[in-house]
């Protein structure tokens, strides 16, 4: 897994118990998955159509880097579908893993528009 961003946990990630609050980690996961496939695809119009079981398994609190990471999983003609792990580097545990998540490539009309892609692209590749 190719770990891309790193976040780090403030008090307005919190929730009452003084952990990290779920759906900050969700947005953070949700933001990072969509910039990946904004990158892959070379369009910035993307939404999230699908996220499989969401299992949280540990959890972060204020001061702790919270690592995310991405695979793609398969690319289908109009998505991209990708897996996810997000870990604390401070415990090495992992916060929560989602095994599939579907990001669909959407046109200038907003719907879904075939992308073309079949393999993973690196921005550096692209600059020869």
């Amino acid at each position: 897994m190719r770990f891309h961003t790193r976040k780090w946990v403030k008090p307005e990630d919190l929730n009452p118990n003084g952990t990290l609050f779920g759906g900050q980690l969700l947005a953070w996961i949700d933001e990072e998955l969509a910039l990946y496939t904004i990158i892959q695809l070379e369009n910035s119009k993307v939404v999230t159509k699908h996220m499989s079981e969401i299992n949280f398994r540990s959890s972060a609190r204020q001061g702790d880097i919270i690592e995310i990471g991405i695979d793609v999983v398969k690319f289908g003609t109009t998505s991209l579908s990708l897996k996810c792990e997000a870990r604390n580097m401070m415990t090495r545990e992992t916060i929560i893993s989602i095994d599939s998540t579907t990001m669909v490539n959407l046109g200038e009309d907003g719907k879904p528009k075939a992308h073309g892609k079949k393999e993973i692209e690196f921005v550096r590749n692209r600059l020869l």
